[in-house]
């Protein structure tokens, strides 16, 4: 936490020294109350999820396959950044998932800062995704540190201060480039680049787009939530994705508001992601 909050002075100082509208005060301080918010709710989830790594870890067959030999922990960064991308993917593209990982995008500015605005409701569920590492056989510590690591990378990509890196880099990693477009509510970048440590994921499973000095990036959501109080910020989503589901007569519907991407809706236009960028596409041709 000392070298993020250096990070986020270092840029604040830079932003202010350049006359660059990178942070706005309210704004800055809600991510800080959604980050206090975020440490709360995490704490059972994250004990229980550890417990439950251990738990499956004494009772995996591959015990003890896996030490700390240099190679289980280069096997375990590709497996670890691989769920995480499913991970991050499932918050964009499941409702129920969204409403807890929207926090997270619904700065309109791109910085160190938000970067620490996490996700609220998304740590409920979160530590179910790495359950099968330690049952594939690698030690909980293991898994643990490399999250935490993952977690370190991701926190300087945040940044607009960083333009592209050299191609080699941009083909492999995921840069602060790339991340912008994760962070856009131009319908041309929506849903993509949710790779963690690399990008490789989002280019093989078509999840990619890059970032083009013709269409610059706009950030927050579609429809921006204009408040700063912290507990609207959380759990916002929660009560739209309920008043939706009330809405709704038949049970299947209400099911498809849990498990659609968000902006499927029975009764209206669909506003997903992919829609919309299919219907761009053909109004362009």
């Amino acid at each position: 936490m000392p070298l993020f909050f250096l990070a986020i002075l270092i840029e604040w100082v830079y932003a202010a020294k350049k006359h660059l509208p990178w942070y706005e005060r309210r704004d800055f301080f809600s991510s800080m109350g959604v980050l206090l918010l975020t440490g709360l709710v995490d704490l059972v989830p994250k004990i229980l999820g550890i417990a439950a790594m251990f738990a499956l870890y004494e009772v995996s067959p591959l015990k003890g396959v896996f030490e700390r030999q240099w190679w289980s922990w280069v096997l375990l960064f590709f497996l670890d950044d691989f769920v995480y991308y499913w991970f991050h993917r499932s918050n964009h593209e499941l409702r129920f998932m969204w409403a807890g990982h929207v926090s997270h995008h619904s700065s309109q500015y791109l910085n160190y800062g938000t970067a620490l605005r996490q996700g609220v409701g998304e740590r409920v569920i979160k530590y179910a995704y790495w359950l099968p590492l330690p049952l594939l056989g690698f030690d909980p510590v293991m898994v643990v540190i490399m999250m935490s690591i993952s977690l370190f990378y991701q926190f300087w990509i945040h940044t607009r201060a960083i333009d592209k890196l050299p191609s080699a880099i941009e083909y492999v990693f995921n840069t602060p480039s790339h991340h912008r477009v994760h962070h856009a509510s131009n319908v041309r970048y929506l849903d993509c680049n949710h790779g963690g440590t690399l990008i490789v994921w989002d280019r093989l499973f078509g999840t990619f787009s890059e970032e083009s000095s013709e269409e610059p990036v706009v950030y927050g959501l579609t429809k921006n939530l204009e408040s700063k109080n912290v507990l609207t910020i959380a759990f916002r989503e929660y009560r739209l994705m309920l008043q939706d589901m009330a809405r709704a007569e038949r049970w299947s519907d209400k099911l498809r508001y849990l498990f659609m991407a968000p902006g499927w809706s029975h009764d209206g236009p669909d506003k997903r992601a992919r829609t919309l960028r299919r219907e761009q596409q053909t109004s362009i041709v």
